[in-house]
């Protein structure tokens, strides 16, 4: 039986690496997953959820360049290693965008960036250390994507938005996961009573729109990251519950079930080793689709104000804070964050189709 199985899977991942799509789809995912778990090594912009602020040069375009005077500060950054790569760094210095300035000894005289062809304000800095050299100070930043609303670096911002696009895809079909697979192998293993009580809070939680239920849950545990994990998670396990449901009823049915049972396996036993195990390939297929319906519903309340809360960064608060520069003339500070989302959920949803075909038996 194990040789039967090892050759099936073997003859399936040939299958899907003939197609050219699911390959390219899963490479794809695989790259926006190095991207969300490494975010603050590739972000131009490494402080804390890319959030470094400067208001003068707003709503640039992309390749814009500028020159950047950052002052030291007498604050100590203590972080860790592991914090700074995986969370970014604390910011403790100042950065001030700067049109020009000259360097007299140890003093900067420069004048401060002014958009709409404004003069900035002139001012000078002293530097006090005697090893801090005064060219030192003076950096150049090129904002390869230009900047948002607020003059963050829009590259930075989309990288580490990908994190919560992309991991709340995992959250959630891990706890659909749990909790359908459960829901759906005792209404379909037991039937009866228990299944219809089953199957009546699986239509009560189906009848109500997916959106709206994830507006109250997510109103009862509160706006922050991990409550929006959880509120999509506990919406999404109906449609799994109901494809196990239904492929237990028909697998318990089986010779090999009836050979278990004569046996003496108890009924968990049979169930977790010998049904699940067989009746995976749709459930495999479906958390393809659902991955692609977090992302969205995601996407939908960070827009509507009530998924990840600012400063941290996310594709769908993103398009919330730009989509009226669409008329504005920068209409690519809310289809940036739009495309990425737009890929992402294509790459699962390709992914879930080449899935579905090299598991098909019939094929």
């Amino acid at each position: 039986m194990s040789t039967k199985a090892n050759s099936l899977s073997k003859l399936a991942l040939q299958k899907f690496k003939k197609n050219f799509w699911g390959v390219f789809s899963f490479y794809f995912i695989v790259f926006v997953g190095v991207i969300s778990v490494f975010a603050y090594v590739f972000a131009p912009d490494n402080s804390r959820h890319a959030n470094q602020m400067h208001v003068s040069i707003h709503s640039k375009a992309p390749g814009f360049s500028i020159a950047l005077l950052v002052l030291p500060s007498q604050i100590e950054n203590e972080q860790g290693f592991f914090d700074k790569l995986f969370f970014g760094n604390i910011n403790t210095v100042t950065e001030i965008p700067i049109s020009q300035h000259t360097i007299s000894g140890s003093t900067i005289h420069y004048t401060e960036y002014a958009s709409d062809g404004l003069k900035g304000i002139e001012k000078s800095f002293t530097i006090e250390d005697n090893t801090i050299q005064p060219e030192t100070l003076i950096t150049t930043k090129t904002f390869y994507l230009g900047t948002d609303k607020y003059g963050r670096d829009l590259l930075s911002r989309v990288l580490v938005g990908a994190r919560i696009s992309f991991f709340i895809g995992f959250v959630a079909v891990f706890i659909s996961l749990f909790i359908g697979i459960f829901m759906g192998s005792v209404a379909g293993y037991f039937g009866g009573k228990v299944d219809a009580f089953i199957m009546w809070i699986i239509n009560v939680t189906w009848s109500i729109p997916t959106l709206l239920l994830v507006i109250a849950i997510t109103l009862a545990l509160g706006k922050g990251f991990w409550q929006v994990f959880i509120a999509v998670g506990l919406t999404m396990w109906v449609e799994v519950a109901r494809v196990v449901r239904g492929q237990i009823i028909s697998a318990k049915e089986m010779q090999y079930v009836t050979a278990a049972r004569a046996l003496g396996f108890n009924n968990f036993c049979i169930i977790s080793k010998h049904i699940l195990p067989n009746i995976m390939a749709p459930v495999i297929v479906i958390c393809a689709a659902n991955f692609a319906a977090a992302i969205l519903i995601e996407s939908g309340l960070s827009f509507l104000g009530i998924g990840a809360q600012p400063p941290m960064a996310s594709w769908g608060a993103m398009i919330k804070d730009h989509y009226n520069y669409i008329i504005l003339g920068k209409p690519y500070l809310a289809i940036i964050p739009g495309l990425c989302i737009m890929f992402l959920v294509m790459a699962f949803m390709l992914i879930g189709n080449a899935l579905r075909d090299a598991l098909d038996v019939k094929n």
